[in-house]
């Protein structure tokens, strides 16, 4: 088993509010999360109860089919993890990340890694690739910069479950607009390198057309309709538009199978 290092001098318990200390985790109750469609990420060679330590997360209680287990849901850099460990399961953590969302699972994987103060060598397995090198991630990976009230998964389900909360008229420009406008403010970390998964899709190999006169090559095969669009167009693109961001996302998550998880 692999050594985690004390929590650090000062940090509040995870679920409660920022100004109560520096933790770089954010909290959430199993109830609250438990509607979360979630993905296999590793197991970590680190014992549960000393990752709740680290992070100061408070454990829950809960079963699913392959018996009782402890768990703790929490968002780190932007991303919604769980940790989970099953009664009489041999010690080590198993770290699930929330299907969907701008998650590149390596990457993910380093910020957990990091917050732990731990390395690549406290990951028994990973279903991000054989052979992934973690030993490049940045040392301070996620230190420093304020903690997002919410995912930038919260964020996405939100919009695309209910677009007609964030903006006056669903149109295929105001989604593209409030798109860019979220991509500006969080540093892209939505949207990045979605243009060139589009472009490949199209074969274009590297291409310095936008994301979205991509997608619509790929939402209208046949040709962009004329200006103005009806209802009924528009409403296909924007469908089109974000259903192209979901299997953006899927591929991220890696496996497109979706994994079963403890609720």
């Amino acid at each position: 088993m692999s050594e985690i290092p004390d929590a650090e001098d000062g940090r509040g318990p995870a679920p409660e509010p920022r100004a109560s200390g520096h933790s770089p985790v954010r909290q959430a109750s199993m109830f609250q999360s438990t509607a979360w469609p979630l993905s296999s990420l590793a197991l970590l060679s680190v014992d549960l109860e000393t990752v709740a330590q680290r992070l100061r997360l408070t454990l829950e209680t809960s079963w699913d089919g392959h018996g009782p287990l402890r768990g703790a849901y929490f968002e780190l850099d932007g991303t919604d993890f769980v940790v989970t460990h099953h009664e009489g399961d041999a010690p080590g953590t198993h770290v699930w990340t929330r299907k969907g969302g701008p998650v590149d699972p390596a990457a993910r994987a380093g910020s957990v890694l990091t917050a732990l103060g731990v390395g690549p060598e406290a990951v028994s397995y990973s279903t991000f690739g054989v052979g992934t090198d973690l030993s490049q991630l940045p040392a301070a990976w996620g230190r420093g910069r304020g903690r997002a009230t919410r995912s930038h998964q919260d964020i996405w389900a939100n919009f695309r479950s209910n677009p007609k909360g964030f903006l006056d008229r669903v149109t295929f420009a105001a989604v593209i607009g409030f798109l860019n406008g979220y991509g500006m403010a969080s540093g892209e970390a939505l949207l990045h390198g979605f243009a060139q998964w589009l472009a490949d899709r199209l074969g274009y190999g590297r291409s310095p057309l936008v994301y979205w006169v991509l997608a619509e090559r790929l939402i209208f095969p046949d040709g962009r309709p004329e200006d103005p669009w009806s209802p009924e167009t528009e409403q296909h693109a924007v469908e089109g538009l974000i259903g192209l961001i979901d299997e953006y996302f899927d591929q991220l998550a890696g496996d497109p199978k979706e994994h079963t998880a403890p609720v």
